[in-house]
């Protein structure tokens, strides 16, 4: 659907009817079998039970005929070149029979068609074709109308009952489709391919006419587009799937929808009465979250399991849209988070959970908060530090401390709330590498003259 329309120039007609006709005035139609071989009559062989539109003097049309002499020789059909005929109607590019005969047809309505000499070729006939004087009988199949005129129509035949927003130019959108021809004929679907159809609205990546019928759909919205071939395919069609001078109906269900400025929302907060901290950078949460879709698509939940979901904010553990929705909420508090994809899973999506360039919803409930420490620490003194620490540390007195003295001190300190590890962390992992920033020529062990705290040696994590 990226390929833009062409402009339409008349396609080369098949011998039969590039021939000049011969004028005349038609009668009234008449079922076959009445009337004589001088009059025009038409059979409708099928109507089909919906005509929202019929053939008017002026409209392009596309149509499938088989062309019979009355003792039922073939002299010409469209079924033999795999294509449908194409002409403007009551302009002069057809034989006058048949350019009556086609007014008032309903796309998939099938005529039988009687035309006289004197509606047809006439007395002259053509050269080793029709032989002069010939009665000729059309089999005709109506597939497509359109006019000039047209514009991109739409139909609407499910609206959610709420919508907070609806398709603007430059938003980007993930849909599902089903694409036909105005026959009926299915060209193409996304949903055959189990996959959405994401792209920019109004940025020239569309046809013309898609481009317009999108706009002002909500997400849950389905409707129909009728797009005329001017403002779809044109006159050369895709080149694979859709023929030339086709119009294209569009099925479509609007699954998803953002913007690339778009930041974070938070909706539907439910906030306690009670609020002694607000989530910041470094607290360690406890959450419960419902991961839906914009649509309402589930893809995960820690209610389900009954488990929290546990993180350090601000470390990186969660997309950066939740790591931004998780801020300044207090225990207890509920929220809803939107999530654009550029702040979730961006295009790649998560295979088999999330498709890329999904917005995600988070109805979340936080459980449980644990103040983080000072940006920077992953270790701190909650009250004075011992002048004598290394001492303290080194507890068999020969000046070097190894990894075992470290680490059962630290966690000593952490036991008795003498000191805090930061919240969320392997506390192993912190104390070791706190042990290695300390061990600065890498031996495996600490001395007096290696030993500093943080504010002696700022560029380290340390103690």
């Amino acid at each position: 659907m990226a390929v833009r329309a062409r402009s339409w120039r008349p396609p080369p007609p098949p011998l039969l009817l590039l021939l000049l006709w011969v004028t005349g005035q038609a009668a009234p139609v008449a079922g076959l079998g009445l009337g004589s071989d001088t009059e025009l009559q038409i059979e409708r062989r099928f109507v089909p039970d919906e005509c929202p539109r019929t053939v008017h003097s002026g409209d392009f049309v596309r149509y499938h005929y088989v062309g019979t002499f009355p003792d039922g020789q073939k002299f010409d059909s469209s079924y033999d070149r795999d294509s449908t005929f194409n002409v403007f109607v009551g302009k002069g590019q057809l034989i006058a029979g048949m350019d009556q005969a086609l007014v008032g047809m309903c796309v998939n309505e099938r005529r039988f068609v009687k035309i006289p000499p004197k509606l047809a070729y006439g007395s002259e006939g053509v050269s080793g074709v029709i032989p002069p004087n010939s009665v000729l009988h059309f089999d005709v199949l109506l597939m497509d109308i359109w006019n000039s005129e047209d514009q991109v129509q739409v139909h609407t035949y499910f609206k959610p009952p709420s919508c907070s927003r609806t398709i603007q130019v430059s938003d980007f959108v993930r849909y599902h489709y089903n694409g036909t021809f105005l026959d009926g004929t299915l060209f193409d679907s996304s949903h055959n391919r189990m996959k959405t159809y994401d792209t920019y609205v109004g940025i020239g990546w569309l046809i013309p006419g898609m481009d317009k019928g999108l706009l002002g759909m909500c997400v849950g919205e389905k409707r129909i587009i009728t797009i005329p071939p001017f403002l779809a395919y044109g006159e050369d069609g895709d080149g694979k799937d859709i023929p030339g001078q086709a119009s294209l109906v569009f099925d479509v269900a609007l699954l998803d929808l953002h913007n690339p400025k778009d930041g974070i929302s938070i909706e539907n907060k439910v906030v306690p009465e009670n609020c002694e901290r607000r989530s910041q950078s470094g607290d360690f949460l406890r959450y419960h979250y419902n991961g839906t879709l914009l649509d309402g698509t589930f893809f995960d939940s820690r209610w389900n399991l009954g488990k929290t979901y546990n993180i350090v904010l601000g470390s990186g553990q969660v997309v950066l849209g939740m790591d931004m929705g998780l801020r300044e909420m207090c225990v207890g508090e509920k929220r809803t988070v939107i999530i654009p994809p550029h702040l979730g899973y961006g295009e790649a999506g998560v295979d088999g959970e999330v498709p890329g360039s999904a917005v995600l919803v988070f109805d979340i409930e936080l459980l449980e908060l644990v103040a983080g420490l000072p940006e920077g620490y992953m270790f701190v003194w909650n009250g004075e530090v011992s002048a004598n620490l290394f001492e303290e540390i080194d507890k068999d007195g020969d000046g070097e401390v190894l990894l075992e003295e470290f680490s059962e001190y630290i966690h000593a300190q952490v036991a008795s709330g003498k000191g805090k590890l930061a919240p969320g962390f392997d506390a192993e992992m912190i104390v070791k590498n706190m042990f290695t920033n300390q061990d600065r020529n890498g031996d495996g062990k600490v001395t007096a003259e290696e030993f500093k705290l943080k504010d002696q040696e700022a560029k380290h994590d340390e103690l």
